[in-house]
């Protein structure tokens, strides 16, 4: 288990803890335990994850820009605000159409 990135009891701009570089996918750990992860990612436009699958079930919220995430073939594009829950065992993949932050949440059940 690491340790969470912000201080416990404290607040924290989800956004402002991670931060863009040129070309790339940049994550921290929010918080990781054996109930799960939270994880914070910043994009550049044009960078992705390339299609994958889980074993659990994932949360994807924007908190900047816009994001075409795909599932099972099918395309949805997000904007900030939005969130998308990715289903367990589901091909999925995204693609940053700008730079875009997101926090992913996935529990284990």
């Amino acid at each position: 288990m690491r340790e969470p990135i912000g201080k416990l009891g404290e607040k924290s701009e989800l956004a402002a803890l991670v931060n863009y570089q040129p070309g790339s996918v940049v994550s921290r750990i929010v918080l990781q335990n054996s109930a799960g992860n939270i994880t914070l990612f910043a994009f550049d436009a044009d960078q992705g994850l390339s299609e994958h699958t889980a074993p659990f079930n994932a949360m994807v919220y924007v908190l900047e820009g816009r994001v075409n995430v795909r599932i099972s073939g099918n395309n949805h594009e997000l904007v900030q605000g939005e969130m998308i829950i990715m289903p367990a065992g589901e091909p999925h993949a995204l693609q940053a159409l700008e730079p875009f932050k997101m926090l992913l949440v996935m529990i284990k059940a």
